[in-house]
């Protein structure tokens, strides 16, 4: 079932976001704090308030005026606390969750290999907690727009609030709309983001709303999705040869002359699929590749496929008041 589509647009009174907060610490600033253990609390300041820990309490009037970067110390326990400004990295991982966030590492590849650039037009589904919503928000500046589908209510409100927290603001150039993407009718689409479980079956509002030359991304959580949406691609024609590929994270410890790989890494999270629409009528010199046993035995599955559905299809038309084939 389609949901009823409702955009929830960012005010259009406001016409910039507020200033960037730099300088010393003032009230309404995020400080992420660091213990000596390397454990990480985020508080917004506010006059006469106070962080507790078992360590010690902290006072947000200690905080408020001191610089960026700076060392305070508990009152009762005598702990010190690294006092910064959290980056986004830093919110996306720590800020309230409805649906699954998108890494900070795959976030990066979006905007860097979906070559999001500033006064873009970028179309996103589904928003989720809104993580990757700021990261395209921060790429695509005031002068662009970001149109976020959710087909969640609940989530889509978890996003409003995470994106407007960490602006500081309701962003001028977002357009969060909570329904399906399928029903989009807006065009001229410069980027497409779908991180959802069947991207292939929007290619047909993908290649109507995107336009030539347009990047189109897809985020997946498994190969059969990745196989689904690479074929889908290379059958529809009109597309560069899609390109698939993950990334992985991984620390190093380094102390001296003891330099080796951390024991723990950010490993696999998502594939990712790309590709960019030619221009209409236009369909790209076909790569040559040596024959497959996977493409085989993927054509053989559409197939069989295509006729237990048109088998079905025959069923129902033949008996529409029996039972429903399985």
């Amino acid at each position: 079932m389609t949901a009823h589509s409702s955009a929830v647009p960012a005010d259009p009174a406001a016409a910039a976001l507020p200033p960037v907060h730099r300088g010393p610490f003032r009230p309404g600033d995020r400080v992420q704090l660091t213990d000596p253990k390397g454990r990480m609390h985020t508080v917004t300041l506010e006059p006469g308030k106070e962080f507790h820990t078992h360590r010690g309490i902290l006072k947000h009037d200690t905080l408020i005026g001191l610089p960026d970067g700076s060392v305070v110390t508990t009152a009762g326990g005598g702990t010190a606390f690294l006092a910064l400004r959290p980056l986004l990295s830093d919110y996306v991982l720590s800020m309230p969750r409805g649906a699954q966030v998108i890494y900070p590492k795959d976030s990066a590849q979006i905007v860097a290999m979906g070559d999001i650039f500033p006064g873009a037009k970028v179309l996103e589904a589904g928003a989720g907690s809104g993580a990757l919503s700021c990261s395209l928000l921060r790429a695509v500046g005031v002068e662009g727009e970001l149109h976020s589908y959710e087909l969640r209510e609940d989530f889509a409100a978890i996003a409003k609030r995470n994106v407007e927290a960490f602006f500081n603001a309701p962003h001028p150039a977002w357009r969060l709309h909570v329904g399906d993407v399928a029903d989009c009718q807006e065009t001229g689409f410069d980027r497409i983001i779908l991180d959802m479980l069947t991207p292939w079956e929007m290619l047909d509002m993908v290649e109507r709303a995107l336009v030539p030359g347009g990047v189109l991304i897809g985020y997946v959580a498994t190969t059969p999705q990745l196989s689904e949406l690479v074929e889908a691609l290379r059958e529809r024609g009109g597309w560069t040869e899609p390109r698939a590929w993950e990334s992985l994270v991984r620390d190093w410890h380094a102390e001296g002359l003891a330099v080796r790989p951390d024991h723990r890494m950010i490993a696999h999270t998502a594939f990712l699929v790309s590709a960019r629409k030619l221009a209409p009528g236009v369909t790209a010199p076909p790569r040559r590749r040596k024959p497959s046993k996977g493409t085989e035995a993927y054509v053989q599955r559409r197939q069989a496929l295509r006729e237990a559905e048109a088998a079905r299809q025959a069923a129902v038309e033949a008996d529409p008041s029996g039972p429903a084939p399985d």
